[in-house]
């Protein structure tokens, strides 16, 4: 069989009317005419009894349904009507599910959609946290299921035509058994905590521990000591002048960089080509300050000339403020461009670098205000809101207090209340920072744009 259309696997949809007839029909080819399990009928197709209640798993070429298997969740099973004491083979603790109606067209056979039916299968019992999977396993496969991991209980149940041997697996025998579905489940495994978002993010062993060390008082001198010791890395990471430390998201650390912009008293310019350059829009709006935008849609380019031609026509614009990095798109600004135009209009330059410092090369010289996270690239954990500014800036009674940029400059980053486990583990993660730069991230996009992927993501990827 060519297999050069490719073959697609998915959670059967109940509303699809041309699906679920394919699956009735395949179920009937399977459980009448091929393992005589069922009564023949005109129709040629079999609706299971617990049709309602399964989730089916199938294997699409084009729109032929060509392979399926189901997993029911709720009691009872398939195996409770067949075994009275059902309960008496399962640990008291197992979350069960039951795996039934394994059923590929005979074309397809021979291992590759079966495969791809399994690591489906992996991925949503994984995802649904089940631990123990049931089956009633033809006894012509059960050398099959034992290599998977699946092992006997119980007596043999169904009809002398279609015998059946009931079986169970746990994820742990899963593992151990089977040395391609256990790269399958380390792989679904890992896609669960990792992926190509800015966060959550893998945190070393080190942080880990950092982060376990028993709370310290926020006042202490050793606090002060580690929020001393963050700050200057901070600051050497991207070349700020100072930095402040707050417990809080990036959300926060954007609020306070609206805050203070709202002191200023005078006219700004926001950029948006994404989602995130919208919240800042939403953040200036909220805040009330006087702005122009240059809006457009989601990973269209907004060239330094026509940020110029703005500037030019707006000349009591005083402040710019962007998203570095807009991970809804993966479009980067050039931060050194962007400096460039705004020295030219002695324009204040104010950027969100939460999705971009620790991941690619960021100089915060000369730039105004800037914000970013713990728990994004810089590797730790969530919980704490970075702001870095160019100039030392003094509490000011017109902002809220927790959001007065001055107030944890004059208190050096501790006016209340801290995190001293997100400051530890933000401090090892900053003692150890890998090397923040683009390679990857243009090798990832070469690689996609090869296998043929569309990539979206901003011209002026590339820093200068």
């Amino acid at each position: 069989m060519s297999y050069s259309t490719p073959i697609r696997y998915k959670i059967a949809e109940a509303e699809d009317v041309n699906e679920m007839e394919q699956i009735h029909r395949l179920n009937y080819q399977t459980f009448v005419e091929e393992i005589p399990q069922h009564q023949a009928n005109e129709t040629r197709t079999l609706i299971d009894r617990f049709n309602n209640e399964n989730t089916y798993i199938i294997a699409k070429r084009k729109d032929e349904v060509i392979g399926m298997i189901s997993v029911k969740e709720n009691r009872p099973f398939s195996l409770d009507q067949k075994l009275t004491n059902l309960d008496d083979y399962l640990a008291d603790d197992s979350v069960p599910c039951e795996i039934r109606l394994l059923s590929i067209k005979e074309a397809y056979r021979g291992g590759r959609i079966f495969y791809g039916l399994c690591e489906r299968l992996v991925a949503y019992c994984l995802e649904k946290g089940y631990s123990l999977a049931l089956i009633s396993g033809t006894v012509q496969q059960t050398k099959l299921y034992k290599h998977m991991g699946f092992q006997s209980f119980g007596p043999l149940v169904g009809t002398e035509k279609a015998r059946y041997q009931p079986m169970y697996l746990t994820k742990k025998n899963f593992e151990i058994s089977s040395k391609v579905f256990q790269r399958l489940i380390e792989r679904k495994e890992k896609t669960f905590y990792q992926n190509f978002l800015p966060g959550p993010v893998e945190v070393t062993e080190e942080v880990k521990k950092a982060w376990q060390e028993p709370a310290i008082s926020h006042r202490s001198l050793i606090i002060q000591k580690v929020i001393n010791e963050v700050k200057v890395q901070l600051c050497d990471l991207t070349n700020a002048n100072y930095t402040e430390v707050i417990v809080g998201t990036g959300t926060l650390a954007n609020d306070m960089v609206a805050a203070q912009l709202s002191t200023l008293k005078s006219k700004g310019l926001i950029l948006a080509n994404g989602e995130f350059g919208e919240r800042l829009i939403d953040h200036g709006n909220r805040w009330s300050l006087s702005f122009e935008n240059i809006h457009k849609p989601w990973n269209t380019s907004i060239t330094i000339e026509e940020i110029d031609r703005t500037l030019m026509k707006y000349p009591d614009i005083q402040w710019l403020w962007t998203v570095h990095c807009e991970t809804s798109t993966g479009y980067v600004y050039p931060l050194h461009q962007l400096k460039e135009v705004c020295e030219k209009h002695d324009v204040y330059l104010c950027i969100d670098g939460c999705s971009s410092v620790g991941v690619i090369p960021v100089d915060l010289k000369d730039v105004y205000l800037a914000s970013t996270v713990s728990g994004k690239g810089l590797a730790s954990y969530p919980g704490i809101a970075i702001v870095f500014h160019h100039e030392g800036i003094l509490p000011n009674e017109q902002i809220p207090s927790y959001l007065d940029i001055g107030k944890y400059q004059a208190s050096n980053s501790v006016p209340y209340t801290h995190s001293s486990n997100g400051l530890l583990a933000l401090q090892k993660a900053l003692s150890n920072p890998h090397a923040a730069n683009d390679a990857l991230a243009n090798k990832i996009c070469r690689d996609f744009e090869s296998s043929g992927m569309l990539v979206l993501r901003g011209k002026g990827i590339r820093q200068e």
